[in-house]
């Protein structure tokens, strides 16, 4: 891991590195981080970018996950995270840290500032009057993230997530339509997370014309499978680090009440992992 703030000459660069990444002949692969030292283990073990999970994020700076935090706390975050690693840097910006699509764009022009060079960008709607926000709201909303990100020079990678098969009803015509509307907004690439089926995923990725994000976990099909039915990109959310978190509680229960310590066993090693911090 190296500490280094990204140059404009970098972050274009960069940016155009992580494009290409989604039109290869394997799909994208992101473990996703929510820190600075798990950014460095995830780059260390030869990530080709590092995206980040806005529940991890939200967890470890104390707020649950669903449009709480605070961009600039957010921002902050994704500043470390840019700094700490040499590979591109994606982050997950939930619907964007504001009501209007001019907080949309301040969240953009922010998050590239921090070093970033992708973003996802949600139509969940945390605290409506619907599952999803309208269509013609998220798509200014998406219009207004293009054209600020636009105006900086830099060609970031901007993934709409739709949520229809989390909160939406799982309704393949409605995410269909909504791509389509994203795509034509402004958007480059398509996330559907919560789709696990390899004939809908199929089907996604035949009717997008844009790459196809999917979350993948256990019970998901494989990457290699995900390769073969055209998926793009391919991302673990925030399950990295609920395994994380879930060993806390595993070590704190067995500690309080066995009195052992058998759930540190496979721990990382402390040289190994204070030096990825100081490289």
């Amino acid at each position: 891991m190296t500490n280094h703030a990204i140059t404009a000459t970098e972050q274009v660069a960069q940016a155009t590195l992580f494009r290409t990444l989604h039109t290869g002949d394997q799909p994208l692969v992101l473990v996703n981080a929510w820190d600075a030292a798990s950014a460095g283990i995830v780059a260390a073990a030869g990530a080709r970018a590092v995206a980040t999970t806005s529940a991890g994020v939200a967890w470890s700076l104390g707020t649950p996950d669903g449009d709480t935090l605070d961009r600039d706390a957010a921002v902050a975050l994704v500043r470390r995270v840019a700094d700490a690693v040499t590979v591109p840097v994606s982050a997950d910006i939930e619907s964007g840290y504001g009501a209007t699509p001019d907080d949309v764009a301040e969240t953009i022009r922010a998050v590239l500032a921090a070093g970033a060079v992708g973003v996802n960008l949600e139509d969940a709607w945390h605290g409506g009057s619907a599952p999803l926000r309208e269509v013609a709201d998220q798509c200014a909303r998406i219009a207004a993230a293009r054209a600020a990100a636009d105006a900086t020079g830099v060609p970031l990678f901007l993934n709409a997530r739709i949520d229809t098969y989390l909160g939406g009803g799982a309704d393949l015509t409605e995410t269909l339509e909504r791509a389509g509307a994203y795509l034509a907004a402004g958007a480059d690439g398509i996330f559907v997370p919560g789709v696990v089926d390899p004939e809908t995923i199929g089907t996604l990725v035949k009717e997008i014309s844009a790459p196809v994000n999917v979350m993948a976990g256990p019970g998901a099909p494989p990457v290699r499978v995900l390769a073969d039915l055209g998926v793009a990109r391919v991302s673990l959310g925030s399950a990295v680090a609920q395994a994380a978190y879930a060993v806390a509680r595993r070590a704190a229960q067995e500690a309080f009440g066995a009195g052992t310590y058998d759930s540190l066993t496979d721990a990382l090693d402390y040289p190994e992992l204070n030096g990825l911090l100081r490289r």
